[in-house]
């Protein structure tokens, strides 16, 4: 399923792209999307059905389908490329010179190009400061966090870390060494060898609570290889646990803010959603935030895991007078 951050503004976008490119291959627009065939689909059959009431296709944008090209013949207007905010036009600038930073990248120079094609249309309208995401600023001491990690990549230094693990709920302190710096979908990551975990992991630049450069070197091992993150950070595994909840109509932004591997219509609203977890105390923490909002159909153990944790959640605020106030 694609989130509504992501498809609205693909939605937005297809109508220009589509009429500067009659007659273009579905495949073509999928691949220049980033999407597959079968999701560029479901949003050209969105498109058109978008219309006055009664909500009949054709209405306000209108499409022309010959075996597997497609045509805008009604635009309704919608003729105009998006532009980039400020805020996403800064967020691009970070994310291409972290690139052309990089090591390994082959073509600095296109990327050099890029930026400054970038700067000259954002003009006076930057904003102040590091923006990055869906226009949040950076804090400040994130900001500082990476200028100390660009200064250790640069002089090849290992790190010693202390770092939150929001899947587990705990800190812990790492002796890494550092790779890459990334920005995946506006957040920063640090791409290193973990010698605690002997894997390369990544770390988010704004869960490192302390930092310290090491006198060593930074030595990655010859194996240790770049992060896929061809389908985001969280990449599901076989033997991630698989939970299958039922979500209120309340609760359905799950669905949309969490990678989910079904998703399907319920009565009322609701939804019933499959999704994969690295770690059972992660999605105890989900479900029990959600309260009411949320019923667990699978795995057993889940359900048994929240009844009881909300059974001694009760039991410890029992004294509280609130707690049974009627």
């Amino acid at each position: 399923m694609s989130g509504s951050t992501e498809r609205l503004p693909r939605l937005l976008a297809l109508v220009p792209y589509l009429l500067a490119r009659p007659g273009i291959k579905i495949e073509q627009a999928a691949q220049d999307f980033d999407v597959s065939a079968k999701q560029l689909r479901k949003d050209l059959e969105l498109l058109w059905m978008c219309g006055l009431p009664g909500y009949g296709p054709g209405d306000l944008i209108d499409l022309f389908f010959d075996g597997d090209t497609v045509s805008v013949t009604f635009d309704a207007g919608m003729n105009r490329p998006l532009r980039l905010t400020g805020a996403e036009a800064s967020a691009l600038v970070i994310a291409l010179r972290a690139l052309a930073e990089t090591p390994g990248v082959v073509d600095t120079a296109a990327v050099h190009r890029a930026i400054a094609k970038i700067e000259a249309a954002a003009g006076n309208a930057q904003p102040s400061g590091v923006v990055v995401g869906r226009g949040t600023r950076e804090r400040e001491a994130t900001a500082k966090t990476r200028e100390t990690l660009r200064g250790a990549l640069q002089a090849g230094r290992a790190l010693r870390i202390r770092y939150y693990t929001a899947s587990s709920d705990r800190m812990s302190v790492r002796t890494v060494d550092p790779m890459r710096l990334l920005i995946v979908q506006g957040t920063s990551y640090l791409e290193a060898w973990c010698r605690k975990a002997g894997d390369v992991r990544l770390f988010r630049l704004d869960r490192i609570d302390e930092l310290t450069v090491l006198d060593e070197r930074a030595d990655p091992p010859k194996g240790a290889r770049p992060t896929d993150l061809s389908s985001g950070v969280f990449s599901p595994r076989p033997e991630h646990g698989e939970a299958q909840l039922v979500l209120s109509r309340d609760a359905r932004w799950v669905a949309e803010y969490y990678p989910c591997e079904e998703v399907a219509e319920l009565d009322g609203g609701e939804l019933r959603v499959r999704m994969r977890y690295g770690d059972q105390s992660w999605m105890l923490r989900l479900v029990l935030g959600l309260g009411g909002d949320v019923r667990v159909e699978h795995p057993p153990e889940l359900a048994t895991a929240v009844r009881q944790r909300a059974v001694d959640a009760l039991a410890r605020a029992r004294h509280l007078p609130v707690t049974f106030a009627q």
